[in-house]
C-alpha cells in the first residue's frame, strides 16, 4: 500500500515540477505515472552503478557530483519517454532538486503515516 501511494504522489510531485519550472514537461497524469515508476527504476538500477563508477570524482567534489548523477537519471527518463520532456541538462538539473525536494516532503509524510505506534 505504500509503495502505491509512494508512486501515486511521485507522479503528482512530477506534475508539480512542471508547474513550478516550464524547462520540464509532463502531458497528463498517465505519463506522469509512468515518468515516475520509470526515474524509480532508474535511481534503483543504474545510479548505484554510476555513483560507484563515479566514486573520485563525488569525493573531490565532496559529494556535489551526486547532484549531476540525479539530473542525469532525470535526464534520461525523458529520453526514453514519449510524455515526459526536459529542455536540456540544466533544466534535468533544476527539475531533479525540485522533485528531490519534493520527494524529502512525500517521504516525511509517509513515514509518518505508516509509522508504527
Amino acid at each position: 500500500m505504500r509503495l502505491l501511494i509512494k508512486w501515486l504522489l511521485s507522479a503528482l510531485a512530477l506534475l508539480a515540477v512542471t508547474y513550478l519550472y516550464s524547462g520540464v514537461q509532463v502531458t497528463s497524469f498517465p505519463s506522469a505515472l509512468i515518468a515516475a515508476a520509470v526515474i524509480g527504476l532508474l535511481n534503483m538500477i543504474v545510479r548505484p552503478v554510476l555513483v560507484v563508477l563515479t566514486l573520485p570524482v563525488t569525493i573531490v567534489t565532496l559529494g556535489l557530483f551526486l547532484f549531476v548523477i540525479n539530473a542525469l537519471m532525470f535526464w534520461a527518463a525523458s529520453g526514453l519517454l514519449a510524455g515526459f520532456h526536459v529542455n536540456g541538462f540544466a533544466a534535468a538539473l533544476i527539475g531533479s532538486l525540485i522533485y528531490s525536494v519534493l520527494g524529502v516532503i512525500i517521504e516525511t509524510a509517509l513515514g509518518g503515516l505508516f509509522s508504527k505506534r
